[in-house]
């Protein structure tokens, strides 16, 4: 995981479907970028703020472990 202070402007972001209908609590992550090896996520509130950008495995390792309940 590394931490990154630009995004890149040609990124598509989508917003989580577990975020609130508030406008609070939102992650986004940009699947575009997933064919370049990497998964870009950033917090919704703060779009031009940093992201936690991960490596696609170590992301698909996280999205199945939620998946399964594992963080319940």
């Amino acid at each position: 995981m590394s931490i990154t202070p630009e995004t890149d402007a040609g990124a598509t972001w989508v917003k989580s479907s577990y975020s609130n209908g508030d406008g609070g609590n939102c992650v986004e992550w940009a699947p575009s970028a997933a064919t370049h090896g990497t998964v870009p996520v950033r917090d919704s509130k703060n779009p031009d703020g940093p992201t936690l950008t991960f490596d696609t495995q170590a992301w698909a390792a996280f999205v199945n472990a939620v998946q399964r309940g594992e963080f319940a």
